[in-house]
Formats: C-alpha cells, sequence, structure tokens
C-alpha cells in the first residue's frame, strides 16, 4: 500500500513538472504517449486507494499564468475534455443524441469578445479560470475579423495554430534564437504570447472558432451545428465538423483519420459535442470536465523495431540533439527510421541503448516518437566532442533537464548566419544554399569553412542521395559554385561578415585602398579611419577582423579560390567621392536599381534609404512624381534629376 501511495506522489510530481514544462516553458521533458501512459497509471491508483491528492493533474485544469501579460479571470470556467481512444465509448455517449465531431486542434484555445460588431478582447485560456489579455496580437492574426456583421455581445472559443508548413519555415527563419522549436504547438505559444505584436504577425497564425459561448438575442435553433453555420457567416473560420450519431461513427472516425496526413493544422485527436445545446447544458459537469463533450485520442499504431544508433545534431544554439536512429517500420502508411528523443533527460527515462528493442509511433498520426523501450540496456557513449566541430562537449542541467551542449564559440553549427551571409545575392551570390540546404552540409561534415563550398564535388553522391536532391539540383549548384568564383574584391570582403561592414562600406575600403588584398589585410585603424564616409567605428572593426591570424589566412585561401579581374576605371571617370544619393521608382538604362548603386560606388559615392538634409540628389525617373521621397526633396531643396540626367552627370 505504502509503495502505491509512493508511486502515485511520484507522478503527481513528474506530471506536473511535464506539464509546466509544455505549458509555460513551451519545453518537453517527455513525450505526448508517455505522458498519457503515466497519466493514466495515475487515474487508475486514484481509483484503487481511493485518494487525489490536491495537486493532481487529475483534477486540476492548469497552472497559474506566469508572463507580464495582464490577466483576466474568465466569466465561466474553461474546464478539459475527458477523454477515450475507444470509439466504442463514443458510441455510449452518443446515446440517441445527435453530435457534432470536429478536430481537436493543438493550439492554444483562445476567447474573443465583440462588441457593436469590434473585436473588443482576446483571452487565453490560462489556467482554465485565469487567462493572459492578447488582444493586440489577436488583432494581427491572419484570418481574424476585426469587425462582424452582429452588434451585439458574441463571446466565443477557437484554437490559435501554426500550421506544419508555417512551422517549418519559420522554424528556419529563427533558427539563431534560443533553440529551435519543437513542434507547432510550442511555437503557436509563444507567437500568441509575444509582448511585441509585430512578431506575432510575422507568424501566420489562424485562429478556428469551435465553440460559441454566447451571442444575445439570436435564435440558434437549441443546435451546436447551426451555431458554427451562423459563426461561418459572421466571418471567421470554423473548425472542420460534421454532424454525426451512434450509427455513423465509426465512419466519422475514420474520414478523420483517412485526412489527417494531408492536413496542415496540427490535431491530436477528435471532439464530440452534443449538438442539442439545451440537453448538453442541462448534463452540467464534473470538477474537472463537462459532461456534454467527450475528446476521441487516436489510439496509435505501435510498431517494435531495433535502435541502431543516436545520432547527435548540432544546432546553432549549441544544443546538440539526440535522434534515434532505427529499423525502418512502416507506421500510418509511410517508412520512418529516425525520431527526435528532445534530451539527454529523455533518453535517460527510456534508458536508451544500442540494440534495444523500442516502440515507435506517430504522434498525432504526424511525427515519429518512441513509446517505449521494451528492453533498456541504458544510456551509453554520450559524447565528449561535438560531432561537427570537434570541440568540447558538455552536460548541461537546466530546469531539471539534462542537454548535451557544444562549448567551441567558433563552432559552424552555431554560424550557420555567417554562411549564409557568405552565399548570398551582395556577396558571392550562389544560388541553391539556403539556410536549412548549409546546415544539412555542415551537419554532414561537408562544410567546416567558406572555402569547403567551392569543393562540394567533393561530396557528389552523397549530395544527390539526400532528400530534396538528385542530379539535377546538383548540377545547378555546381554551376552556381563556378560562376561564383569570378568575383569582385568588395564582394569577397563583404562576405566575411566583418562586423558593420556592408557592400557600401566594403566597396569604398576597396578602392581607397587600391583594390589591394595585401594593403586590405595589413591596412591600420588610423588608416582605415582617413577614408571618407569610414568612421571610427568601422575603421576599429574592420582592422580588428584582420589582425586575427586565422582570419588572414581564411582571406588568403579565399582569394585562392577565386578570380578577381581588374576593375576598369569609369568612362569618363567622373568622382563622386562626398556626393551623397536616393534611387527611387524603375530604371529604364540599368538593370535594376542595385546597378545604378553600384556605378555610384564605384565611383566614390554614397546610395541611402531616405531623403534627408544631407542628399545631394534623388534620382527618380518621375520628377513630378508626389510620392513621399520626391515630396521630402522639394521640401529640403535635394535637386530630382532623371536617369538619363545622372547619366550626363557621369560624362
Amino acid at each position: 500500500m505504502e509503495d502505491k501511495k509512493k508511486r502515485m506522489r511520484e507522478l503527481v510530481d513528474l506530471l506536473n513538472r511535464a506539464r509546466r514544462a509544455y505549458e509555460q516553458e513551451d519545453k518537453e521533458i517527455m513525450s505526448n504517449y508517455e505522458y498519457d501512459r503515466l497519466y493514466d497509471e495515475l487515474q487508475g491508483l486514484e481509483q484503487e486507494l481511493n485518494t487525489t491528492l490536491a495537486s493532481s493533474p487529475t483534477v486540476n485544469v492548469g497552472y497559474e499564468v506566469l508572463s507580464e501579460l495582464p490577466k483576466e479571470r474568465h466569466e465561466r470556467p474553461m474546464l478539459s475534455l475527458d477523454k477515450t481512444k475507444d470509439v466504442e465509448r463514443l458510441r455510449e455517449f452518443l446515446g440517441d443524441q445527435k453530435a457534432m465531431i470536429s478536430w481537436k486542434l493543438d493550439g492554444l484555445t483562445i476567447v474573443l469578445t465583440y462588441r457593436g460588431g469590434t473585436l473588443e478582447k482576446a483571452v487565453t485560456r490560462g489556467n482554465g479560470e485565469v487567462g493572459e489579455v492578447i488582444t493586440n496580437n489577436a488583432r494581427v492574426f491572419r484570418n481574424i475579423p476585426l469587425r462582424i456583421p452582429y452588434e451585439g455581445e458574441l463571446v466565443l472559443r477557437g484554437e490559435a495554430v501554426i500550421g506544419y508548413r508555417d512551422f517549418e519555415r519559420i522554424n528556419e527563419e529563427i533558427g539563431d534564437a534560443d533553440a529551435k522549436y519543437k513542434n507547432p504547438r510550442n511555437l503557436c505559444s509563444g507567437s500568441v504570447r509575444q509582448l511585441n505584436n509585430e512578431i506575432t504577425a510575422k507568424r501566420n497564425v489562424r485562429f478556428y472558432a469551435f465553440t460559441l459561448v454566447r451571442a444575445d438575442g439570436v435564435d440558434f435553433r437549441n443546435s451546436r451545428l447551426y451555431q458554427m453555420e451562423w459563426l461561418d457567416g459572421q466571418g471567421f473560420e470554423v473548425v472542420e465538423h460534421h454532424a454525426v450519431t451512434r450509427e455513423t461513427i465509426d465512419g466519422e472516425v475514420k474520414w478523420f483519420a483517412d485526412h489527417i496526413a494531408e492536413n496542415d493544422v496540427p490535431s491530436d485527436g477528435l471532439v464530440l459535442v452534443y449538438d442539442d445545446i439545451a440537453y448538453g447544458e442541462s448534463l452540467g459537469s464534473t470538477a474537472k470536465f463537462p459532461r456534454d463533450s467527450f475528446a476521441f485520442k487516436w489510439a496509435d499504431e505501435i510498431r517494435e523495431t531495433t535502435l541502431l544508433e543516436i545520432e547527435w545534431s548540432p544546432s546553432r544554439t549549441g544544443l546538440i540533439n539526440p535522434v534515434a536512429v532505427f529499423e525502418p517500420v512502416e507506421l500510418e502508411g509511410t517508412t520512418v527510421s529516425r525520431a527526435s528523443v528532445h534530451n539527454i533527460s529523455i533518453m535517460e527515462e527510456l534508458e536508451l541503448g544500442i540494440g534495444d528493442t523500442i516502440q515507435v509511433y506517430k504522434a498525432n498520426m504526424i511525427i515519429p516518437q518512441i513509446a517505449d523501450n521494451l528492453t533498456r540496456s541504458g544510456v551509453k557513449d554520450i559524447p565528449r566532442v561535438c560531432p561537427v566541430c570537434g570541440g568540447p562537449a558538455r552536460i548541461s542541467m537546466e530546469n531539471e533537464t539534462k542537454t548535451l551542449m557544444c562549448t567551441n564559440p567558433k563552432c559552424q553549427a552555431k554560424h550557420i548566419k555567417a554562411f549564409a551571409l557568405f552565399v548570398s545575392r551582395d556577396a558571392m551570390n550562389i544560388e541553391g544554399l539556403s539556410e536549412a540546404t548549409l546546415e544539412k552540409f555542415i551537419m554532414n561534415g561537408f562544410i567546416k569553412d567558406f572555402t569547403d563550398i567551392f569543393h562540394l564535388d567533393r561530396h557528389e553522391e552523397e549530395i544527390k542521395n539526400m532528400e530534396g536532391f538528385g542530379e539535377k539540383s546538383y548540377l545547378n549548384l555546381q554551376s552556381s559554385i563556378q560562376n561564383a568564383r569570378t568575383t569582385t574584391l568588395p564582394r569577397l570582403v563583404y562576405s566575411l561578415g566583418i562586423p558593420n561592414i556592408g557592400i557600401s562600406n566594403a566597396r569604398m575600403i576597396c578602392r581607397a585602398l587600391d583594390n589591394d588584398p595585401q594593403r586590405i589585410m595589413s591596412a591600420t585603424e588610423e588608416e582605415l579611419d582617413e577614408i571618407q564616409g569610414v568612421g571610427e567605428v568601422i575603421a576599429g572593426t574592420f582592422a580588428e577582423y584582420f589582425a586575427d591570424g586565422e582570419h588572414r589566412d581564411l582571406f588568403r585561401r579565399l582569394l585562392d579560390e577565386v578570380e578577381i579581374p581588374e576593375e576598369e576605371e569609369p568612362a569618363g571617370g567622373r568622382d563622386l567621392t562626398g556626393i551623397n544619393f536616393v534611387i527611387t521608382g524603375s530604371v529604364e538604362h540599368f538593370a535594376n536599381r542595385g546597378e545604378v548603386k553600384e556605378e555610384i560606388e564605384k565611383r566614390g559615392g554614397k546610395v541611402t534609404g531616405s531623403v534627408t538634409s544631407k542628399t545631394n540628389y534623388l534620382i527618380n525617373n518621375d520628377v513630378n512624381s508626389t510620392s513621399s521621397k520626391n515630396r521630402k526633396a522639394g521640401e529640403l531643396g535635394v535637386p530630382i534629376i532623371s536617369e538619363e540626367e545622372f547619366m550626363k552627370m557621369l560624362s
């Protein structure tokens, strides 16, 4: 008996820690499968012992909200849903009633309030009783109507979500943040609760209505299905839903199961709610669950397989993430052979060892996960060095979670942005090397420094066989690399990623130093400071960069990889030093405005983005335009010249 009570207390503590990490810190310390298994074990113990601790997750909806956002109490508590994996239990719940079945979306529940046809307030679910006010953020969701036809007070609930495609795209874009997000739900939670809604706006958050709480004066025909139809008519996107009875429940569950793989919106099951509003409300609720609704969680398809290895994958943040590689198995219609384990704590919980017999499944029928380890030989051979750079790796304990970290500040995996700058359009202009592709190449050991990009042919067969690549993609990449071997010295200097050095500054410095690589490497801070337009800060960072012997060596090796034709002196040789230009509108005689800018900078001039008192000329073929730049130039007395006038200036 005492052992069971002890185990119950252990489970309460463990599940609360897991939920706190998931809901408040956007982290996972165990898989959903493991959480559900332990939750069911706790429920069984509570029933057997007829004891429930006050802190048990089986009776507590959520934690207190911890953030700087304003708090607000919900007018009605937002309860969790009782759940099952058994369709027969749904049939029992239905009885003779008609119901609505819909996706159980995996995001963040939001309560919206409209008054006078205008969005007045948006509040997160929070702990079910108190939520966070995120009205400013909700206003920039992709699909929330700011005005609706209904003029009365409307209160509704829905789910804020980020789709899988946006999740993948955003994760790439924010790869240099504290860590990549593990799943769309975590990303959505962080996006919805931002203090700066500009960030929220960039994340493509969408809102799907699933419950109408109140709309005074509207006859809803005592039907949840009609309520959804009415919300659709008000301009809301509503969760996909169907009418269902006990006779049709099997077919409906199968329909949703068949369509989950093509659904971009994350879902972790289904929701069943009685269509008869009055009947549902008459049933009331338990302390935790409403009696008019039921959640259905997928009975995960589980396969046994053998763990072949743990692959350690470094990230831009220094985290080295464990990935389980196993004998391929068929799951939910596809072949899978890899699953993220997230961190060392989860590895130790599962006691993962090479050769173990493991059970794998797809979370939400989408993401491969390890459900259990049947043989549990134990964790061994955690790397002591980073697999990318060979630098020391150490185990770190943060928020009760063990992780592996690369301690080398120069690790290539931490500098994806630097490699991305090197191949960018104004630098070496190598097409076909996105951040995602660079990351794959670096993780596979193909790229250790900039010069390795020019020798990717050493890994031809491996690249051709990579996902997303093939013969054509490889040949296109090689062609772009070969084209990049002919470049200019300013482009090469800019590609190094020297702090404060943009392409314009690189051109000014190279021009002043006669495009001489040796002078560029040996230029002193004082010498650089004398160049017009450079200044003390730029001079300092430039000289500091080349004072480093490793940087000089890299620059020399890059010079060996490229050809830099001698730049012809501009025809006419008009010196534009000290003259500031702004370029706007379309151009006719140059390919684009970038070429105009390059011509100006080649002659010592400077191009800025906005018209100020320091601007000498505004170039605009439409000199009579009423654009903001033209108006500003008129106010400041800045001459507006056409492209032809500019070209005459050069001759």
